[in-house]
């Protein structure tokens, strides 16, 4: 065990046999785009090398696919030739000159493919593909186990310190082995013995292939939280079959991707499916990996203290901090700038076929390109306001060496981020704000809080530059009535804490509306610390007894009761929250849909008296029995110095929502203060 105070289990080296892994920390595979770009392979080498620098313990790359078939898109590659292989080597010698290890994973989408070629177990469809699947023949599944085991060769060819075998999350393998998918009457089909047999060649015929000396890890699906998926009696058979069969570690799996229930988002639980892996500890002999909304040393370390795991995942963090490990060692977590799980600028982006990065971090996977150097002349520079792009500009100017006042008309930072972190499920928006603080005080950054400015402070302060990132202010509606003592915003609601009745109408059903009806819908005495995994799991319907396969509870979910009567409103057609991200949206409209919100769509507002809201649905007149309304239709800028300053002129540069305010969007803000500094 490691004699660090702070995370001995975490910072303890992991003996493998043939080789030491320097902590129990794993780099999760993330796919980022930049494997199917020209280009791609010289940015991920960067990518990597700076976690490697970071010392994590094991990095696994993104998925590869072991043949053409296996692709998520048309247009990605396999590592099915020593010539691919050869690409690859920029990639683990940048890892090892680092001192870091490297596995790559092995990734065959199966019927999730995004192609009209897609083949599985059987003749199925999956719903997050608009295409159908063929079943592959008994001939093309020997030749895809066959593929396997090339791919892992090519691996070792290209220097990688092992591979990771993707046996879960709905992908090929994971389709073999449930009856969901798995309809096949030949050898690979049947009993449980038979439908894993398809993983278990894999890894048997990789091991005699590689060799002893090989990092072989597999990923088991341990909790498939989808009908017709494994029994816990099945994962433990399975996982000891694989130990039998010759891998080095097995890493948690947690649900398909078509399944129902949040396992990644922010609205999860810390370290909320780390019970499951506890299940499994004891029943094999080889190291097990604990994974999901693991984003802290504190949370790893208590993971790991609690006996759930031997080793834990971590991915999206390393996209917020490439030296979350390092500050570890050092004793340095009020530095790590935290993932937030919000999946907008990292798996949105790759779903949306965008090369990924983080909203806390523009730099990630983009480390070629996006670099604070020291200027060659040293500048005085104000900052307006402290949000989000306010803190970027603030703390990417003093880096390059210019003498920094940020000022804030508020008495605390942070802008926007402060009503986001009171959304219930999205506490982690103030560890945002915990890392910017702390870096705006390391990095001597002269913070001038309950302080407005104006344009003859700013002209006689004899700034080089200003950057105006003043931010927002909610956007009014009109029409009869508007100006009741009953209307609110969102602001009034969230930041000042206005009472609010037991009868509520929001307007507007973009990202705020959703996130002050979730405000809403919960306790009134709900102090916007979320569930513990025990109500978590209730509440989405996990049954943690695991009593059924795919370890669904029998009743379904069983959410708490709003306090409140919603009506989620909006002008529109269609369905509501349908700009809400890709990958999380989903998740606003079923938690809404379990509170039991009202969602009406093509809504006139017709005026607000003391009866109510007034409004027209369609060409149906009601009256909406509230206590209040609340405004959530949008934003305006606040940028009312950028005219005086230009006029007078001062240099000046407009950011984030003083630029263009439409949904609050902290990750286009962040990045663009980024793009700036660089600049200046």
């Amino acid at each position: 065990m490691s004699t660090c105070s702070a995370y001995p289990y975490l910072l303890s080296p992991l003996d493998l046999g043939f080789t030491t892994l320097k902590n129990r920390v794993l780099m999760g595979s993330m796919h980022t785009m930049l494997e199917d770009i020209p280009g791609g392979i010289d940015r991920l080498a960067a990518f990597y090398a700076e976690r490697a620098r970071g010392q994590v313990g094991l990095i696994v790359t993104g998925g590869i696919a072991p043949n053409l078939a296996g692709r998520a898109l048309p247009m990605g590659n396999a590592m099915d030739t020593k010539e691919e292989a050869d690409k690859h080597k920029i990639i683990t010698k940048a890892v090892h000159d680092e001192g870091g290890k490297i596995c790559m994973q092995i990734l065959h989408v199966g019927r999730y493919g995004y192609s009209p070629d897609n083949v599985s177990a059987s003749n199925t469809k999956a719903p997050i593909s608009p295409f159908p699947t063929r079943a592959l023949t008994s001939k093309e599944v020997e030749q895809t186990i066959e593929d396997y085991v090339k791919s892992a060769r090519m691996a070792q060819h290209a220097d990688y310190d092992g591979v990771e075998i993707m046996g879960s999350e709905g992908y090929l393998i994971n389709q073999f082995i449930v009856t969901k998918v798995n309809r096949r009457e030949d050898r690979w089909g049947g009993d449980y013995q038979a439908r894993i047999q398809f993983p278990l060649e894999i890894i048997r015929r990789t091991r005699a292939s590689v060799g002893e000396n090989f990092i072989i890890i597999y990923r088991l699906s341990m909790i498939d939280l989808v009908k017709g998926g494994s029994t816990w009696e099945e994962v433990i058979l399975l996982a000891k079959e694989v130990e039998k069969a010759g891998a080095t570690i097995i890493n948690s799996g947690i649900g398909w991707h078509e399944s129902r229930i949040p396992t990644i988002g922010t609205v999860v639980p810390k370290g909320g499916f780390a019970w499951v892996t506890k299940r499994l500890m004891g029943e094999v002999n080889i190291p097990l990996i604990a994974t999901n909304r693991i984003n802290m040393p504190e949370v790893a370390e208590q993971v790991l203290a609690d006996g759930c795991a031997d080793m834990v995942s971590m991915a999206r963090p390393f996209l917020a901090d490439p030296e979350l490990v390092q500050k570890a060692i050092d004793n340095r977590p009020e530095e790590i700038n935290t993932c937030i799980a919000c999946n907008q600028a990292c798996l949105d982006h790759t779903f949306n076929m965008q090369i990924c990065s983080c909203i806390v971090n523009p730099r990630a996977c983009h480390e070629t390109e996006l670099n604070y150097t020291k200027a060659e002349v040293k500048k005085k520079i104000a900052v307006i306001g402290a949000g989000p792009a306010g803190l970027e500009a603030a703390l990417g100017s003093t880096k390059r060496g210019h003498e920094v006042h940020l000022y804030e008309t508020s008495k605390r930072i942070g802008g926007q981020f402060n009503m986001a972190k009171e959304i219930p499920g999205k506490e982690e928006y103030g560890q945002t704000i915990r890392y910017y603080s702390t870096m705006m005080t390391k990095h001597n950054v002269n913070v001038h809080l309950n302080t407005k400015a104006s344009v003859e402070s700013l002209i006689d302060g004899s700034f080089d530059e200003v950057i105006l990132a003043t931010g927002v202010t909610p956007r009014r509606v009109t029409f009869e009535g508007s100006d009741h003592k009953n209307i609110l915003t969102y602001a009034d609601v969230l930041r000042d804490k206005k009472p609010v009745g037991k009868r509520v109408a929001i307007i507007g059903s973009g990202g705020i509306g959703f996130d002050v009806a979730e405000y809403l819908a919960h306790d009134t005495h709900h102090d916007s610390v979320s569930l513990d995994v025990a109500d978590y799991m209730k509440e989405w319907g996990v049954d943690m007894e695991y009593n059924t396969g795919g370890s669904l509870a029998e009743s379904g979910p069983e959410p708490l009761p709003s306090p409140r009567e919603i009506y989620l409103l909006k002008r529109s057609k269609g369905r509501h929250g349908k700009n809400l991200g890709k990958t999380t949206g989903w998740i606003h409209r079923s938690s809404l849909a379990m509170k039991k919100v009202n969602m009406l769509a093509e809504v006139t507002y017709q005026k607000m008296d003391d009866q109510g809201l007034h409004i027209t649905v369609g060409v149906k007149e009601k009256i909406l029995d509230v206590d209040n309304v609340i405004i959530c239709a949008g934003q305006e800028p606040l940028n009312e110095l950028h005219a005086g300053l230009v006029a007078a002129g001062q240099s000046v540069h407009l950011i984030g929502g003083a630029h263009i305010a439409k949904e609050l969007d902290a990750k286009k803000a962040i990045k663009e203060a980024m793009e700036l500094v660089m600049k200046l």
